[in-house]
């Protein structure tokens, strides 16, 4: 027997529940591309990515997910050949790194392991030590999404100035835009990347690099960017031509979608709220885990300090196989999806059978989240697995301080 028949959640870290409205909003025949609604529904797209980025700079956009906007930031910000430094916390920044190197890039990758977040004191060294300013930028994620560790990029940043060092500074945003505090003119940041999946709560397919008139004068015309991927002529304004945008056919049915999205984000909402909201949620999951891990030392966050976690996603472990058993019994019983140990695989553990991660991001509320959490407490008991009391309670509390 089962209790999964019904509306499932997927709690997943992107692609994150799709809202009925910007669902509905795709849902319409093609547009005339060329002139007419859609070119005005474009047009205030730019405004509202800049609010949501905190800057008054550039913003452009590809057909793509969050990949093809790594991709997009790393062939403007290089040319073949050029120095990278690479600050990872996890599997994504390993990816970013990898990236770029089979771009062409020459890249170093300071490894801060799966549970902490960059130091910015060897940031700062490591820029110290490159003499010769062969480093072009520094490229980090906010939030990582396998390992959700949450780096201060307003410390990094500092790291690089009293280094005294020209790099510029990428920040892949990709699991944090929309859900965690991010200011990229305040904090110093030179280029952002982001993709429309997660926090922006529409379908995966859009990609974005928001960078300053600095970067862009800086980077100039490299060698690694193709015409499909140069910023220059993607910069609103730039043609008289809305198609050009794409080099080709709109994505008109995620242009709409997109919309919507930002006027819940920006216009409705606002962003102090989200953050806000984000915070209380992510608050919910943390002291559930926090009570079950008082039963069995085995469940336990993967990132220890609460200031270092991503407000948008939790990983912890369970020990294997419990995680896998868990996520499995959530899902197929009671209509639950937790997203899997992506990159937390261990000698012992090759399979990451014992971690799993939970998404709070984007369209999400706090009905969502206790639910979330009543299903996984459900399966902790059908499975007998050992855990401490009162986690539902602990969430709770946390939701009604913060509403």
């Amino acid at each position: 027997m089962t209790l999964a028949n019904g509306q499932p959640y997927l709690a997943i870290p992107g692609p994150s529940v799709i809202p009925d409205r910007v669902q509905r909003a795709m849902h319409r025949g093609s547009p005339n591309i060329y002139e007419g609604g859609l070119l005005d529904l474009v047009e205030s797209l730019w405004p509202d990515l800049r609010t949501l980025a905190g800057t008054s700079g550039h913003v452009a956009a590809w057909i793509g997910n969050g990949h093809a906007g790594w991709e997009a930031a790393t062939a403007n910000l290089f040319s073949r050949g050029e120095k990278a430094l690479v600050l990872a916390t996890g599997q994504f920044g390993h990816g970013w790194a990898n990236h770029a190197r089979q771009l062409g890039v020459e890249v170093d990758v300071l490894d801060f392991g799966r549970q902490a977040p960059a130091d910015p004191g060897q940031v700062e060294a490591a820029l110290r030590a490159d003499r010769e300013g062969r480093i072009k930028a520094v490229l980090t994620t906010h939030v990582d999404t396998a390992t959700t560790i949450r780096n201060d990029i307003p410390a990094l940043r500092r790291a690089i100035d009293a280094a005294g060092h020209p790099a510029l500074f990428a920040v892949d945003c990709i699991a944090s835009l929309g859900c965690d505090e991010f200011r990229m003119d305040q904090w110093g940041v030179d280029v952002t990347v982001a993709a429309c999946q997660k926090g922006l709560m529409t379908p995966p397919g859009l990609a974005f690099v928001w960078f300053t008139e600095a970067a862009r004068q800086r980077c100039g015309e490299g060698d690694l960017a193709s015409p499909y991927w140069r910023w220059g002529p993607r910069i609103p304004g730039a043609s008289d031509e809305f198609w050009h945008l794409w080099d080709g056919t709109a994505p008109t049915a995620h242009l709409y979608g997109l919309r919507e999205a930002l006027t819940m984000l920006v216009h409705e909402e606002g962003l102090e709220a989200v953050w806000h909201r984000h915070e209380v949620l992510a608050g919910a999951v943390w002291a559930a885990f926090d009570a079950w891990g008082r039963g069995n030392p085995q469940i336990a966050m993967n990132v220890a300090d609460p200031d270092w976690r991503g407000r948008s996603v939790t990983a912890a472990r369970f020990g294997a196989p419990q995680a896998t058993r868990l996520r499995e019994w959530c899902e197929h019983r009671a209509g639950v999806t937790l997203g899997i140990g992506l990159g937390m695989a261990t000698p012992e553990d090759p399979a990451s059978d014992g971690a799993l991660r939970v998404a709070h991001m984007g369209h999400v509320n706090a009905h969502m989240t206790l639910g979330a959490l009543a299903v996984m407490d459900a399966g902790l008991k059908a499975l007998d697995l050992p855990h401490g009391a009162g986690a539902l309670e602990a969430a709770a509390k946390v939701v009604a301080a913060g509403a």
